[in-house]
């Protein structure tokens, strides 16, 4: 689901700069064809629309709305939406034969991942994003026109994705240890079976502390709002594809050699704390 996500979510970044020929270098470059077989004023549209939308947004909402608020919302409907499908998977066994382990989850353990989830998305996640906000504005996040181009994007993108993977896997091994396993990190391995929805199911604690990792690069870029967004558009499908028990032929992990996916960090779930390894959020470099 990650990789069939991640396309559209590029494209959009890919409309942010109108010069036609950084649009044809970086579509030759990485995905071997040229922008000229695609419809110059369909791409012109495309972003068009995309600036028309966000200035409509920047019109009708300030700034703190739509980054506390609106955060808020893409994110909740981005996660349920992706993950809620692999609980439907599981409970009708469907794609059985893509499923990692043949254990099941329970209705019962289903449906209190799910109120556990929006107490603590409610309580915790919410006034995060709330708080977070002069935090975010005082290092440089904007929200006005002009967007970025696709090459900023693209670079603060990448940056996010290591520099949380690095944190993230620090941030992780310290919880295993012994008592900070038994107080906070095993209420996220409840579930030795996991489904996308348990990858955001832990301690309050752990939210916070893990949620660092997710939020120090945006800090020190300061990145444009739509930057964000895709940031933690792109980081909740990856965990929720990392958690959601299945490994597809199209997996984005059969075509990227260091990136884990589900069946990288399934085997994080099924071990014993002191044993597990696969530490890592995103690549698997980290844990060689």
């Amino acid at each position: 689901m990650f990789t069939l996500c991640i396309y559209p979510c590029l494209s959009i970044s890919l409309c942010f700069s109108l010069s036609h020929k950084d649009l044809n270098f970086l579509l030759k470059t990485h995905f071997g064809f040229s922008v000229f077989c695609l419809s110059l004023p369909s791409i012109t549209l495309m972003a068009s629309i995309i600036e028309s939308g966000w200035l409509y947004l920047i019109t009708h909402f300030s700034d703190f709305q739509l980054a506390s608020m609106g955060s808020f919302l893409l994110h909740e409907s981005v996660f349920f939406l992706s993950g809620l499908p692999f609980i439907y998977l599981e409970r009708a066994g469907l794609l059985s034969k893509y499923k990692i382990q043949t254990k099941n989850n329970t209705p019962t353990a289903q449906e209190k991942c799910i109120t556990r989830l929006l107490l603590y998305h409610f309580s915790v996640n919410l006034p995060l994003m709330i708080v977070s906000y002069p935090v975010f504005r005082c290092m440089g996040m904007r929200s006005s026109l002009p967007l970025p181009s696709w090459k900023v994007v693209l670079t603060q993108i990448i940056f996010y994705f290591i520099l949380e993977d690095f944190v993230f896997y620090w941030g992780h091994r310290v919880l295993h240890t012994k008592w900070l396993y038994k107080h906070v990190h095993s209420v996220h391995h409840e579930y030795a079976t996991p489904f996308g929805l348990t990858s955001e199911y832990a301690h309050p604690a752990e939210i916070l502390f893990l949620g660092f990792a997710t939020i120090v690069g945006p800090a020190i870029t300061g990145p444009h709002l739509i930057t964000l967004w895709l940031w933690m558009v792109l980081r909740v499908l990856e965990t929720v594809e990392a958690h959601c028990g299945y490994h597809f032929p199209w997996s984005l992990s059969n075509f990227l050699p260091l990136y884990g996916g589900a069946d990288f960090h399934d085997y994080h779930h099924r071990l014993l704390y002191t044993k597990s390894g696969n530490y890592s959020s995103t690549f698997v470099y980290m844990d060689w």
